[in-house]
């Protein structure tokens, strides 16, 4: 079945231009140009996610998102033209997902979907997402890395990537496919980012165990090293 994308803006061209963008990826939207419709919508087409203004008439983004949180753990995703990080951090505080400042570009609002809805079916889903390897537990059910039988407190980009790696051993990886399968999309700035959290991992893991390694192949990427 489709997923159904609730957008919220009281920006018609933008909502048409999110449609047009959503739709063509197989999802069906639909849309609502202030916050009392968006209530009305969210209730009777239960979306699997919301993408959210800030600045609405009737009930502005903050009271929209603070409703639906009261009878569901449904994705949103806040849209604003606002910066500041006070914005950002009520936005999460109140149970936001993600956070993107306009103006955005659509790749990016269909990749920050894609994440969100994956990282939500995993935490749906029956199944655990772990692997295991000598003195390493790494589960993305719980977004919970254990080393050596101690949990580390890890970053949820970080324990994505490990997990990503640590599924496929032995893989190799260019920095750009880590890119697009962990960060899902095409990193707008510097492809080191890969580099900085394998660095932060390493200082995790380091000396934990002679079976496995994250290892650097000189010229391509990294792998996890499974022995």
């Amino acid at each position: 079945m489709n997923k159904k994308i609730l957008i919220v803006d009281d920006d018609q061209n933008i909502c048409e231009l999110l449609r047009l963008y959503i739709e063509k990826e197989g999802y069906t939207a639909v849309l609502a140009y202030d916050g009392q419709a968006a209530l009305t919508q969210f209730n009777n087409l239960s979306p699997d996610l919301v993408l959210l203004d800030i600045m609405l008439p009737k009930l502005d983004g903050w009271q929209v998102c603070r409703e639906i949180r009261k009878t569901s753990d449904t994705p949103i995703i806040m849209l604003t033209a606002k910066g500041e990080v006070f914005d950002k951090v009520l936005g999460l505080e109140l149970g936001a997902d993600d956070y993107v400042t306009k103006p955005f570009e659509t790749k990016e609002i269909i990749a920050r979907i894609k994440a969100v809805l994956r990282r939500a079916n995993m935490q749906n889903n029956s199944d655990v997402c772990e692997v295991k390897y000598d003195k390493l537990t790494i589960n993305l059910t719980n977004y919970e890395l254990i080393v050596d039988g101690v949990a580390v407190d890890t970053p949820p980009k970080e324990l994505e990537l490990l997990y990503h790696l640590a599924s496929n051993p032995n893989r190799v990886y260019t920095r750009d496919q880590l890119l697009d399968e962990v960060w899902g999309f095409d990193y707008y700035g510097d492809s080191r980012t890969v580099d900085v959290h394998i660095k932060r991992l390493r200082e995790k893991l380091e000396n934990t165990s002679d079976r496995w390694t994250l290892k650097t192949v000189w010229g391509v990427g990294y792998k996890f090293e499974a022995k």
